[in-house]
């Protein structure tokens, strides 16, 4: 009897539960978006004068910016680092404190725990590297048909001088006909960065990098600075700009890690003053970033010619390039967007499982790409070349351009990063977005990743019954919990989400750049620490000085 009438029950009971989650997201639905930083600040919903609510900046690098829009908003600044009590914190160079006393769902902190992924150039090299190895492995499957880039086609032939195997290849390969580029892993500014092209320089950096592991104090050191660096093959035939060398600095921004909302923005042109020889010894000559530029007596004089718009480069090329390389109009706009938006989620798919990601994380990244001067309309995957991806972009305004461009990318920024951080917390839908002007879509993990839900009682996305079951299993195995109450600070890092058992970093498809969302990309939860504090620590030191590159 008893158990005939719960049967009959059942399906009124489904139909109340089913009619109990429509309202709870029609009450998430009628939360006013206009204001998503009232929302975001509930905790403070009345501060008192003087009492915040407060952000910290770090450094100089964009400071000016960033306060005035935490002070348009009625946010106090505070000078004391070890302020807890914050909505927003934005330091040029991290530190394990900040990240051990966030409170989820409640600050904003600028730049993910180890971004160094994506960063460094080991990281980087590392990275793609890895996710070669997991797309081939997919590519042999009969379901797997999307087109996806290759290594190859967009990043120069790069070895790390750090082990020995890749250390002798190169000493192997190397000859004359080639330039070749040395440069430490977490720098910036072009510090440390020198050209190899005779055998004597090779010679050289051999006999050093032999006596350096031969020293048995560096044997016993956890991290082996002096050996951290790559070699790579120099683009020895870049496209110039009335005889100079240029390069593009675009941006990659995670607004939101929980669930992950990426875009890509557009950013400026960077020029050498001087002509471009590819037998000069000037550096200056070959690295565009202003910290080199700035080193030429003509500077001051002429700093308004080493950025040019993106708009400007456009023109340009329009202009000079269209009919003789038989280039559509607005080229740079068109065929070069897309493929930096390529790149750029390309790169962020091989790292996406192993980021260290809670809600109240974000972060900018500079990407700096290079165009071959054989780009033409039908072959140009293979002219167009990512040389770095850089934390803690340049944001000075010291030149006309820069006046222009660096404010909307630093305030965009920040407005995405309050508003998605806003509509995670209380399980709304992400778009559209208030926020978003110019930085483009080019991840939407809202409906393709599993990811928990701050607000309200439901913690994932919903899934079809058939999941359920993986789900409860990954939550056994060390998958991501739901955060504690608003009351109770996290201490401590998260662990981050890291590849299957197999050691790949999962094999996903490309993201359609009108979508913004790739298809079947779905993580396994796993467990990683964020890797030795003298690591940690030794990177930091050596970044200390780090403005922005």
């Amino acid at each position: 009897m008893g158990s005939s009438i719960e049967e009959g029950l059942r399906p009124e009971l489904s139909r109340l539960d089913q009619d109990a989650d429509l309202l709870e997201e029609e009450e998430a639905a009628r939360l006013p978006v206009t204001s998503f930083e009232g929302l975001f600040l509930e905790g403070n919903k009345q501060p008192n004068p003087g009492q915040g609510p407060f952000f910290y900046i770090g450094g100089t690098n964009g400071a000016s910016i960033i306060s005035s829009y935490c002070e348009s908003k009625g946010w106090q600044r505070t000078q004391d680092s070890r302020c807890e009590d914050y909505k927003l914190k934005w330091c040029e160079i991290k530190c394990r404190d900040n990240y051990c006393s966030f409170r989820e769902g409640q600050q904003l902190l600028f730049q993910l725990p180890n971004n160094k992924l994506l960063t460094t150039k080991i990281g980087l090299l590392s990275a793609l590297r890895e996710h070669a190895r997991t797309l081939s492995k997919a590519r042999l499957l009969p379901s797997t048909q999307a087109k996806v880039l290759k290594m190859e086609e967009f990043f120069p032939e790069t070895y790390r001088l750090d082990i020995r195997d890749e250390r002798q290849a190169f000493f192997t390969l190397f000859d004359e006909t080639q330039i070749w580029i040395c440069k430490p892993t977490a720098s910036n500014q072009g510090k440390g960065i020198f050209l190899i092209r005779s055998h004597e320089e090779v010679a050289a950096l051999q006999a050093k990098t032999q006596s350096i592991e031969d020293d048995p104090i560096y044997r016993k050191m956890p991290f082996r600075a002096p050996q951290a660096r790559v070699v790579q093959r120099y683009v020895q035939n870049p496209l110039l700009l009335d005889g100079k060398k240029f390069d593009v600095r675009s941006y990659l921004l995670i607004a939101c890690a929980v669930p992950y909302m990426v875009f890509f923005g557009h950013g400026y042109a960077r020029l050498t003053l001087s002509l471009y020889d590819p037998h000069s010894s000037d550096l200056s000559g070959h690295l565009t970033n202003q910290f080199m530029q700035k080193k030429s007596p003509l500077y001051m004089l002429l700093k308004e010619s080493t950025v040019w718009s993106m708009e400007h480069l456009n023109r340009y090329i329009n202009d000079k390039f269209r009919k003789t390389k038989g280039l559509p109009r607005d080229w740079v706009f068109t065929t070069f967007t897309k493929r930096m938006q390529q790149i750029m989620a390309h790169c962020f798919l091989a790292v996406k499982s192993k980021l260290e990601c809670k809600l109240g994380y974000f972060d900018l990244i500079g990407c700096d790409f290079l165009i071959d001067e054989n780009f033409k309309v039908l072959s140009w995957e293979d002219e167009v070349w990512l040389l770095e991806m850089n934390s803690n972009p340049a944001l000075h305004t010291n030149c006309e351009v820069l006046k222009e461009v660096i404010p909307g990318v630093v305030m965009e920024t920040l407005d995405l990063a309050l508003e998605t951080c806003q509509k995670s917390l209380h399980s709304q839908k992400m778009m559209p977005l208030l926020s978003q002007r110019h930085f483009v879509l080019l991840y939407n993990g809202e409906t393709t990743d599993l990811w928990p839900r701050m607000g309200g009682s439901r913690h994932l996305t919903r899934l079809p019954p058939s999941a359920l079951s993986s789900v409860r299993a990954a939550d056994r195995t060390g998958a991501r919990k739901p955060v504690p109450s608003r009351d109770a600070p996290t201490s401590g890092f998260r662990k981050s989400r890291q590849p299957d058992s197999s050691g790949g970093s999962g094999a996903e498809s490309e993201p359609s750049l009108c979508s913004g969302s790739p298809v079947n990309s779905r993580d396994t939860a796993g467990e990683s620490s964020l890797g030795p504090p003298e690591e940690e620590r030794e990177e930091e030191h050596r970044s200390a000085s780090h403005r922005g590159s």
